[in-house]
């Protein structure tokens, strides 16, 4: 900041400096090491659905298979929390940036190591112990990965402009699914004998090259000024994810509620429909996958554009209307999957991921300004990573619920859905009037 005549002065004690080409450059770190993040759990996701069952629960009859291989799916999630306190309780007392580098090496490493990985018929029972050993190990590194991802990134922007940020590491999740299911589609072009042989490790080994990349990119990163402004005034909690539990329950409740369509509903219109279109509806898996490639396309619009909404609405109002929005949807939505036409399935996948972006774009937004930045990283880890663990089994409770009716019917699928969106309304509703204001971030020159 400058004087009118030119003589340099230091900035209020409520401002801190950032250039905007460091902002951008921050968020854009932020996004990179999110979008690996998401391919390597997404991935799994995907695999989950459509070859795990067959290679590493041989034993079971084809729909224990699915169930089982849905619920290791699931157990990544229930990791999360515990991940969210760890790696929370490092973040706000070690620093964001150092925080970040050790979770990306986890999940990176965790992921390529399953393309390595011998089947049922090779080594029993221990391949899929193996497996859930290495899911786990991906849901601890997630649970401190995006929180710290997000609030690094706001917390080098300007207030006015944090949406937007908090938008583009947002915008992590569907390139990581265009990378995911664009990897799985592509494999699974090689012959069927070829693919569940050899051709599904593939994208799991290209885990480790792009752990490198994403490596270098996040080793350029500053810490955020903000804790190191907490550090200079010795203002850091002794136990933050403690603390989060004890003075911020409240809080943390609706941040849970914001975050559970995001993240609950998304995997319902995923990894569910893949697995249902495919296991119970009987259309071709290459029709789901491939939905999933053009939803995720519309999920990059729709993030940045919310994004910006939610500098003029507030991120709460945004996730309000979204939330409705999706639960409004929820009973169309599944009507067209279940006609089990390729064209109404890819536009009913397409559309139901973009409802429930709306509020998924700006969860980052949101969930940061509920926490004061002494307890902002274990806040918006926890809140979004114990909606993750809420929500991760939600593929097996549907799939379960169906195969207890004779005729496919996806009525549980709806009402999860419509469910989750309204908690997520709620979540929005409050969280909009509890948001907590940082000191400016000012931009120089």
């Amino acid at each position: 900041m400058t004087q009118a005549d030119g003589a340099a002065t230091a900035p209020p004690a409520d401002e801190i400096v950032v250039s905007p080409k460091d902002v951008r450059r921050i968020a854009g770190a932020a996004f990179v090491g999110t979008a690996l993040e998401w391919y390597d759990y997404f991935l799994f996701g995907t695999a989950a659905a459509l070859v795990f069952n067959r290679l590493f629960f041989t034993e079971l009859d084809p729909s224990a298979a699915v169930l089982a291989s849905l619920a290791t799916f699931g157990v990544g999630f229930a990791a999360r929390p515990i991940g969210a306190f760890i790696f929370g309780v490092l973040g706000d007392r070690m620093g964001r940036r150092p925080t970040l580098v050790l979770t990306i090496v986890l999940i990176g490493i965790a992921t390529g190591v399953i393309g390595l990985l011998p089947t049922y018929a090779d080594i029993g029972l221990l391949a899929p112990a193996l497996l859930v050993t290495l899911r786990l190990l991906q849901g601890l590194a997630v649970g401190g990965e995006w929180g710290g991802a997000t609030t690094i990134a706001i917390e080098h922007a300007p207030v006015s402009q944090r949406a937007r940020y908090a938008a583009l590491v947002q915008v992590g999740s569907p390139v990581g699914t265009l990378m995911s299911s664009g990897a799985i589609a592509l494999v699974l072009l090689f012959p069927p004998a070829d693919f569940d042989a050899w051709a599904w490790r593939l994208p799991f080994l290209a885990a480790f090259p792009l752990l490198a990349i994403a490596l270098w990119i996040r080793l350029k990163v500053e810490e955020s000024p903000i804790f190191e402004d907490l550090v200079r005034l010795d203002q850091r909690a002794k136990v933050p994810a403690l603390q989060v539990f004890t003075k911020a329950w409240g809080r943390l409740i609706v941040a849970v509620a914001a975050a559970f369509l995001g993240v609950g509903g998304f995997y319902v219109m995923n990894t569910f429909v893949v697995s249902y279109a495919a296991n119970t509806l009987g259309v071709d898996r290459q029709v789901a996958v491939n939905a999933t490639l053009i939803a995720a396309g519309a999920q990059i619009v729709v993030i940045l554009l919310c994004g910006r909404l939610a500098e003029r609405m507030g991120p709460g109002r945004v996730t309000f209307w979204g939330g409705i929005l999706t639960a409004v949807a929820a009973a169309p939505l599944f009507w067209l999957i279940d006609t089990g036409s390729p064209l109404a399935i890819t536009f009913a996948v397409t559309a139901g991921i973009a409802l429930l972006t709306i509020t998924y774009a700006v969860t980052g937004a949101l969930l940061t300004e509920l926490f004061p930045p002494e307890l902002r990283y274990s806040g918006v880890s926890l809140g979004y990573n114990i909606a993750g663990a809420l929500s991760g089994f939600l593929p097996f409770v549907a799939t379960w619920l169906i195969s207890l009716n004779e005729e496919p019917v996806s009525w549980p699928a709806v009402v999860i859905l419509a469910i989750v969106s309204l908690i997520t309304a709620a979540g929005g509703f409050f969280g909009e009037r509890l948001r907590v204001r940082d000191k400016e971030i000012v931009q120089s020159a």
